[in-house]
């Protein structure tokens, strides 16, 4: 139910001693990313359809509508856009407070919680940033190595409010912020030995009793985990469904999977109210709570969630206070990434990244390699073959159809090199890996594409259940994917069918490829954490964790090589042919604008669809 239905009566829905109920108004941000203004900096192009600008201004319009409002961001807001992660990182010139959280003071927030990005660059790093918001931020289930919370574990916010009969109440707010346990992996370089992370559900269920007899009226859980419809489990990483059905829970703001909730449907989980307003600014989240009071205290009696898009049905304006305190960080972003680091006589995009061999993806996997041999000289290890593997981190999605990398021949900055390792602060690890788990590390990358039937014309090419990010290419080897065969793994990683194979002819050197080879696999310590339908390595496989992020090291590549290495003719990877077949691959509609890239990959536009993607036949 929206809060602009005429039905929703907040003096009705009271069950109070005196008839009279307070509306109270929650809005809340998730996954902004760093991206505040409509500005797209590893393209350096502006007018973009999403940013906390454009939201402020959905923020301003929505507490004018109500008398008792309170902001939260949900995580991960301090990394995701050169802005926040070249200029407000030491060592870049830049002198002032982080932008998101100068964003955020501008915008008065009322309290946050951190995300699992926000521990990307360790956790000094993080607590020393934070000093300088003006809001507290709340994380209950990690602890440090004493056993003391680094960050409030939960807050007791007092509001004074107005009811429907314009008499003034003081409530206490109960905030709980919680993030995936799975940062102890994902950032263990920074976290291990220091940070310990409770179970999202465990930790509720904790305190949630406690802040209720320390005075909490509501309870408003910030849970920076997704919704997932599985059964409920230790250590789940999208925990909402649960998060939701644990008693003295009020109301769920929660994100991490960049979705949104509700959609066109009802805003409750289990019959709390919960919202999700995407990512990087996309929607602002509402909830409007009714709240009563009887004999036990303040309750919910009702109910209302929606998101409120930035870009629909048009994008809404920017705000211009918000800009103008961000015009400085940003003016000293674009001269930071503008700097030049190399050439490429080439495009490198990532349009066709799901059908062929990608050149940009394996740009990145060369500039790995070259790193980790010059990791591994001098050591016992100098001499083992050298593989990488990469993905492509920009494949549409939920980004949209500009989602994508897309580079012309010509100079190459450093906002180029940001955009192709990802935006992501990703450092180099090299792992010590056999043949065999080599063909298992390809098996869980072709997860990614969807099980086709030989004869049939234009089925869907890619699984929608597992994002293009998740689809390594191994630089050094040579494999067809078969996709008559299912997949061999689910989508988070889990074996289906022992005798499932997708990866054929694998060949090293020209020659097959055996189980009990050794090889050095240069990858990222995201990767290697068992990110998606990956697995985590034994710790003694992994050889080297390296300090410096793929950016740099793909910055000093392209220097020492003095432009981009000239594409290979020969591909890494391609499908096993399927007679008869054709599938359907979604993609940016700008592909066309790159000479003869469709012809030269043999695909045929087959129109838009309604969100503005390309569809392409891809033959077989």
């Amino acid at each position: 139910m929206s809060s602009h239905d005429p039905s929703f009566d907040t003096a009705q829905a009271a069950d109070t001693d005196s008839g009279a109920a307070i509306h109270l108004r929650l809005l809340s941000t998730t996954d902004l990313h760093g991206n505040l203004l409509p500005f797209d900096y590893f393209t350096d192009r502006g007018d973009q359809p999403y940013g906390l600008a454009r939201t402020a201004t959905l923020i301003r319009a929505a507490r004018d509508e109500a008398a008792n409002v309170m902001l939260f961001d949900n995580g991960d807001a301090l990394q995701g856009t050169p802005l926040a992660d070249i200029t407000a990182q030491p060592g870049s010139g830049w002198t002032g407070a982080h932008p998101v959280i100068a964003a955020m003071n501008h915008l008065e927030y009322d309290a946050a919680c951190v995300g699992n990005h926000e521990f990307n660059f360790g956790l000094d790093w993080l607590l020393r940033t934070l000093r300088a918001a003006r809001h507290p931020v709340t994380c209950g289930n990690i602890r440090d190595a004493d056993g003391g919370a680094p960050l409030p574990p939960y807050l007791l916010l007092k509001r004074e409010m107005s009811d429907s009969d314009g008499r003034r109440h003081t409530l206490t707010i109960g905030v709980l912020g919680l993030v995936p346990p799975q940062i102890a992996v994902w950032d263990a370089p920074h976290l291990m030995g220091r940070l310990g992370v409770e179970d999202m559900v465990a930790a509720a269920r904790r305190l949630i009793p406690q802040m209720r007899a320390e005075g909490a009226d509501i309870v408003v859980v910030l849970g920076h985990t997704g919704i997932d419809a599985a059964a409920p489990r230790p250590g789940m990483e999208n925990a909402a469904l649960a998060l939701a059905a644990l008693p003295g829970v009020d109301a769920l703001i929660c994100g991490h999977s960049h979705e949104v909730f509700p959609d066109g449907g009802g805003g409750a989980l289990v019959g709390t109210p919960t919202v999700m307003a995407g990512f990087r600014g996309s929607h602002l989240g509402v909830l409007d709570l009714t709240l009563g009071r009887g004999p036990g205290g303040w309750r919910v009696t009702a109910h209302a969630s929606e998101t409120r898009a930035v870009a629909a049905p048009a994008p809404v304006p920017a705000d211009p206070a918000l800009s103008a305190t961000l015009a400085r960080a940003h003016a000293a972003t674009r001269a930071i990434t503008a700097r030049p680091i190399g050439r490429s006589a080439h495009p490198l995009h990532s349009y066709l990244a799901m059908a062929r061999s990608c050149q940009a993806v394996r740009l990145v996997a060369r500039a790995q390699r070259a790193a980790l041999a010059r990791a591994v000289a001098g050591t016992q290890w100098e001499g083992v073959p050298i593989l990488s593997a990469s993905p492509p981190f920009k494949t549409g999605g939920r980004g949209g159809p500009t989602h994508f990398t897309d580079i012309p021949p010509g100079s190459l900055s450093l906002r180029n090199a940001a955009d192709l390792t990802g935006g992501f602060p990703n450092t180099l690890w090299g792992l010590r890996v056999s043949g065999a788990e080599l063909r298992d590390w390809l098996e869980r990358a072709a997860t990614c594409f969807a099980t086709l039937t030989p004869g049939v014309r234009d089925q869907p090419l890619c699984d929608p259940a597992t994002p293009g990010h998740m689809f390594d290419l191994i630089e050094g080897l040579r494999y067809r994917i078969d996709l008559s065969a299912p997949p061999r793994f689910t989508p988070s990683g889990e074996l289906i069918d022992p005798k499932a194979r997708r990866i054929r002819d694998l060949t090293f050197g020209g020659e097959p490829l055996h189980d009990d080879a050794v090889f050095l696999l240069a990858t990222t310590n995201y990767r290697a954490s068992g990110a998606g339908p990956y697995i985590p390595p034994a710790p003694e496989n992994v050889i080297h964790r390296g300090d410096a992020v793929m950016r740099d090291l793909l910055t000093d590549y392209l220097g020492d090589a003095g432009a981009a290495a000239a594409p290979d003719p020969e591909p890494v990877w391609r499908f096993a042919p399927l007679p008869g077949a054709t599938a359907v691959l979604e993609t940016g509609p700008d592909i066309v604008r790159i000479p003869g890239a469709l012809e030269e990959a043999g695909l045929t536009p087959l129109g838009l669809t309604d969100a503005g993607f390309l569809r392409l036949r891809v033959p077989f």
